[in-house]
């Protein structure tokens, strides 16, 4: 067991939470990053059971003097910045601020950590997207795909990924972006769309509402479990040299198609239950994502634990636990 520090921004978020549990599994002291009064919510790590045994610190990602202190207090051995602005929708009425969460907080994190000389001492991970890849250049995407991001959400998480890179080659850091693509879970918010589909369909089954209102049902994407890729992102800060990795299922399906399969699940008709509202279309729309995690399944001997009709399973079952009585 490692008797090592974490520190996890972005903690009462699904990945966070994942992550903290994973990392206390592994003998890890972690602390967490919240934001202060902003109404934090911690229900997913009480849904986990960890809420106490978290190290919590107020972080603000847009103040450098609160990160500069923190780090220097925590003084971790791995810092694992998930904290975002991460609403691909909301970017788009959003975009300074969503420049400044996702493109200068971690780049304020990086410098910080250069002032504080752990170059030799610390391992930094950063949130990367998928939605870097926007309108795709081509198909599957990999760590060598170019990049054309469609949202300010992911132009911002760009210019973090290149600051990380940037860091890694003139600071001798260690410093590694993971590119994740789509990841759900139970515990994914419902402003996001497979939650938004599970949440709204389970209460048209339970006849509190005739139906649900969405947006573009033909966009495709590459969905996996969050469980399974914050293993990814731990397997990543245990290398000897940083590097970047794709992480992905790699293959793509609708919108539609998962709605038909949680439709299914809960025997409900997808044609009688299903709306299209033009308020919940994209002004620009990333069409196609599938990855290509060929890297991290030979480097990091990453292997995936659900598919795609698990992942919904869950999501499923867990919505009609918590919610659907």
């Amino acid at each position: 067991m490692s008797n090592k520090t974490a520190l996890v921004t972005g903690i009462t978020g699904q990945d966070g939470a994942y992550l903290a549990q994973l990392l206390l599994e592994n003998g890890y002291e972690v602390y967490g990053a919240q934001r202060r009064n902003t109404g934090v919510s911690h229900w997913r790590l009480d849904r986990l059971g960890i809420t106490k045994d978290i190290h919590f610190v107020d972080f603000e990602l847009n103040e450098f003097s609160n990160i500069h202190r923190v780090l220097d207090n925590v003084s971790p051995n791995e810092i694992y910045n998930l904290a975002a602005q991460s609403f691909v929708h909301l970017s788009f009425e959003q975009p300074l601020y969503t420049s400044d969460c996702d493109y200068m907080g971690p780049s304020r994190i990086l410098e910080a950590m250069r002032t504080l000389h752990m170059e030799d001492d610390v391992k930094f991970y950063q949130a990367a997207s998928s939605e870097m890849f926007g309108k795709v250049q081509e198909v599957p995407q990999s760590e060598t795909t170019p990049f054309y991001p469609r949202s300010p959400y992911g132009v911002a998480k760009l210019a973090a990924y290149w600051m990380t890179v940037n860091y890694r080659e003139s600071y001798d850091m260690f410093a590694c972006n993971g590119i994740l693509f789509n990841h759900e879970s139970p515990l994914r918010g419902k402003e996001f769309v497979t939650r938004k589909l599970v949440h709204n369909l389970v209460k048209v089954k339970n006849g509190e509402q005739e139906y649900v209102e969405m947006g573009n049902m033909d966009a495709k994407r590459d969905w996996g479990h969050a469980a399974d890729y914050v293993n990814a992102m731990y397997l990543m800060m245990q290398q000897k040299q940083a590097d970047d990795y794709v992480i992905a299922m790699e293959e793509t399906h609708t919108v539609e198609q998962f709605a038909r399969v949680v439709c299914d699940k809960l025997g409900l008709v997808y044609e009688d239950v299903v709306k299209i509202n033009p308020k919940f279309l994209r002004p620009a729309e990333v069409d196609l994502l599938i990855g290509d995690a060929t890297k991290a399944r030979v480097d990091l001997q990453w292997s995936p634990r659900y598919t795609f009709e698990t992942l919904i399973e869950e999501m499923v079952t867990e919505e009609l636990q918590y919610y659907g009585n």
